[in-house]
């Protein structure tokens, strides 16, 4: 199984295990993502995002709700602001062998390894628009991230929300 790791720096040529802020909880790890949830990563390390999807456990009348004029199953939202950041974004995604690896989070696709690994390969992703838009998914901006936000949190849809911190304030 292969994972992958996404950066704005091209040259990386070890990752170490490190502290995560976002789980102080953790002993160092390296972190990876596997390739169903890699486009949760298709963006600047900072761009505040939320993602969405149907569960097994979602309600109907949630599925209706959250999912009503599209026909894809995954909706990724951004806040406006960070549309030309996203166009001129340069990033990186590191392909990792799967063996040091155990699964952190199934619904997110986290991985984490409490090894120094080394990457397989390096590639530029490329238009990142572009790629998000070949996936099945919606890409949508908002000039606000928390109505969206809050309303995913209360509905039995999964969902993964990235770098929230960052959103503009309410």
């Amino acid at each position: 199984m292969e994972l992958y790791h996404f950066s704005e720096e091209p040259d990386i040529c070890i990752f170490k295990p490190r502290p995560a802020g976002a789980f102080p909880e953790l002993a160092p790890v390296v972190f990876a993502i596997d390739r169903e949830r890699s486009p949760h990563y298709f963006f600047p390390r900072d761009c505040p995002r939320v993602i969405y999807w149907k569960a097994d456990w979602t309600t109907d009348e949630d599925a209706r709700t959250f999912l009503a004029n599209t026909t894809v199953g995954k909706i990724v939202v951004v806040e406006s602001g960070w549309l030309e950041r996203i166009r001129n974004a340069k990033l990186y995604v590191y392909t990792f062998p799967g063996e040091s690896f155990e699964q952190m989070d199934n619904s997110a696709g986290y991985y984490i390894s409490k090894e120094t690994v080394e990457p397989l390969k390096v590639e530029p992703v490329g238009d990142l628009i572009g790629k998000l838009l070949a996936e099945n998914l919606e890409l949508r901006f908002t000039p606000s991230l928390h109505p969206i936000r809050d309303s995913v949190i209360a509905s039995t849809m999964d969902f993964s929300i990235i770098r929230f911190r960052n959103a503009l304030p309410k």
